[in-house]
Parts: structure tokens; C-alpha cells; sequence
């Protein structure tokens, strides 16, 4: 059981991402066609509006309001959300939020 709301230190313990994003922070588990990144966000957190390979997420805790392709959506712990190839999507966090994302490009994100 996680106390404080973030991930247990077997997560931490992954290669940190270098994120353009204020107030967001990565761990990457990565793979050899594939990446897999354990997000937290903290409130009042903004994912400008971008584009990449599909992805796909899992709200883990909090909630995340996502614009995907001019549609926006609130998404709570628990919902899964698909962002097709190429889609323009942002993103804005009004809580401490947790989200786990996987992504079809095995480059999106390098390490610290």
C-alpha cells in the first residue's frame, strides 16, 4: 500500500526521463520496440499541446484532463485512454495525478 501517493521506490528506482513539462517527472522502463513511462504530475501541471507515436495510459491515481485530437475529456483513476500515431494531444492536471504510459516509439523519451 502507497501512503503518500507516489510509486513504490522499485519504480523510482528506473532510469529518470528528461521531460520538456513543468511539474512532470518519468521513469522508464525501456524496451527493445517500446517504452513504458510511470508519470507524476503535480497540480496546475501543463502538457502543451504536441504529437508523437501512439501511446496508450492508465490514470493510476488523480485525474488528467486530456485533449486528443480537439476532443477533451476528464479521465479518472482507473480510466485508459488510446492516443493514435501522429495525433495532436495536451493535457492539463488540476491534482497530484499518477499515470503509467506506453509508447509505440522506442525513442520518445532519453534519460537523464
Amino acid at each position: 500500500m502507497m501512503v503518500d501517493g507516489s510509486f513504490p521506490e522499485c519504480i523510482k528506482a528506473l532510469p529518470k526521463v528528461k521531460v520538456g513539462f513543468s511539474g512532470v517527472s518519468g521513469w522508464l522502463s525501456q524496451g527493445s520496440d517500446s517504452q513504458v513511462v510511470f508519470f507524476e504530475i503535480n497540480a496546475g501541471g501543463v502538457v502543451s499541446p504536441h504529437s508523437h507515436g501512439e501511446q496508450y495510459g492508465v490514470v493510476i491515481d488523480g485525474e488528467i484532463e486530456l485533449t486528443i485530437g480537439g476532443v477533451t475529456r476528464l479521465y479518472k483513476k482507473g480510466d485508459s485512454y488510446h492516443i493514435p500515431d501522429s495525433v495532436v494531444h495536451s493535457a492539463e492536471i488540476r491534482k497530484f495525478t499518477r499515470v503509467m504510459d506506453f509508447f509505440v516509439d522506442v525513442d520518445r523519451y532519453s534519460t537523464e
